[in-house]
């Protein structure tokens, strides 16, 4: 059995996949503004998205939002020991909760990581204590590591010099 061939995404790709890091604008049309700004079309970009997609580029495209703005004042990261047998059944269990907004999987004892945030710390504990009873995951066998001081760190992949705001030729 052969591995599928491997997807390399050319300069355009790349000039796209630096653009998304940026500011994606609010408005009805995103993509064509966006396509506008890197010199192509809109389906262009929509058709190198579905395939940047599709090659394992791009998982998804998501906002990042600052918690404490909407009113969530508490944030934690919790770690759970669960059985190897039980991981999917308890992630999904963390991940039904709208105040995860992440949950993942580690290769360690505590085997499932999560974060929380809540109005205060207060919304945590009830919140942590209702998952904790319906996994059965024992308050032993959980780390609550509450967010003491926090750093955000804007992490952005230069793959080509940013595009000016009038475009680039969008040449390969």
């Amino acid at each position: 059995m052969s591995n599928p061939p491997v997807f390399v995404p050319d300069r355009t790709d790349l000039v796209l996949l630096t653009a998304l890091q940026d500011d994606l604008p609010l408005v009805p049309r995103p993509w064509r503004v966006l396509a506008d700004r890197i010199g192509i079309t809109e389906d262009e970009i929509l058709r190198r998205m579905k395939t940047l997609r599709e090659g394992g580029i791009i998982r998804g495209i998501s906002p990042v939002l600052e918690s404490r703005h909407l009113g969530l004042q508490a944030a934690t990261l919790v770690a759970l020991r669960v059985p190897e047998d039980r991981i999917d059944e308890v992630a999904a269990i963390i991940s039904s909760y709208p105040e995860v907004s992440h949950n993942f999987r580690r290769d360690h004892s505590y085997s499932l990581w999560f974060t929380l945030a809540a109005k205060d710390r207060e919304g945590i504990r009830k919140v942590l204590a209702e998952i904790l009873d319906r996994t059965g995951i024992s308050a032993t066998d959980t780390l609550d590591l509450p967010t003491v001081s926090k750093m955000k760190i804007d992490v952005r992949f230069s793959f080509v010099p940013a595009p000016s705001r009038e475009g680039t030729d969008g040449s390969d």
